[in-house]
């Protein structure tokens, strides 16, 4: 059944520190959900900016000043007690300063991305706690697949093999087997915006990035909100061209272009 509801728009910050690790606090008594881990954030109040929500919010919950913080993914959820429109920004260690401080009464936790051991997580949340799994940095092809020079791997669907936990595979390929592969992270290639609208039914999209045009097109969509973390490939001069502007409109992370995946 269709929500009508009002959507009320939500910010939620994914806060870095120097080790990688990232920031989840439990939802304080006396609120929907109380005892949930989540990100911290709040409302948008009439007037503001989603950045200068998320800068009030966590200042008033964690006692902390964001000075940057980079859009990444919007997810739309209806809630037994809200229908709501959450931006989540992902917040560089360099990006805030200040001494963390409980000051709602909450619980605060640093959690490597992909293994989280606090629990119970806030339901909005699961896909997007996969998602920042995903690194920023990668390198390869379509047809040798990702990594990023450490445990990393996004295999080829047609090399792959049972087990293998991360598999790429381009709309033409997926069209064909008539559905998507049994994985626990299925990556869709797409080049450009028809291709990502079909597509959103992935974990992850790769958007391949040829020329200048294509690289605009793609910060245009993403500025605009996008739902599931995409993944820039391109040659290493366009990577270079374009990464700054990529990820501040909203790209989760960037694979630089090449025969042989770093793994």
């Amino acid at each position: 059944m269709f929500d009508e509801r009002p959507l009320l728009r939500v910010v939620a910050g994914i806060v870095y520190n120097h080790e990688g690790e990232l920031l989840l606090t439990s939802r304080p008594a006396g609120k929907a959900y109380a005892g949930y881990w989540e990100f911290a954030g709040g409302k948008v109040e009439a007037g503001e900016t989603e950045f200068a929500a998320l800068q009030r919010e966590l200042a008033e919950e964690l006692g902390i000043t964001v000075h940057r913080a980079l859009p990444w993914l919007v997810k739309i959820h209806s809630y037994e007690h809200a229908r709501v429109h959450l931006r989540f920004f992902r917040i560089p260690a360099e990006g805030w300063q200040g001494e963390l401080q409980a000051k709602e009464g909450q619980e605060w936790a640093w959690q490597q991305p992909g293994r989280y051991t606090v629990s119970p997580m806030l339901p909005a949340n699961a896909a997007l706690l996969a998602a920042l799994a995903v690194p920023d940095a990668l390198s390869g092809s379509l047809s040798a697949g990702l990594g990023d020079g450490a445990a990393y791997r996004v295999v080829p669907y047609a090399l792959s093999e049972p087990g293998h936990a991360r598999v790429l595979l381009t709309l033409e390929e997926a069209a064909k087997l008539g559905r998507l592969p049994a994985a626990d992270s299925v990556w869709l290639a797409v080049a450009d915006e028809a291709g990502f609208a079909a597509a959103q039914d992935a974990d992850v999209v790769v958007w391949t990035v040829g020329d200048d045009a294509a690289a605009e097109t793609l910060c245009q969509v993403v500025s605009a909100g996008v739902a599931l973390p995409v993944v820039a490939l391109a040659d290493a001069v366009l990577a270079e061209r374009y990464r700054e502007r990529w990820l501040a409109a909203g790209v989760h992370g960037v694979a630089v272009a090449q025969e042989r995946a770093d793994c």
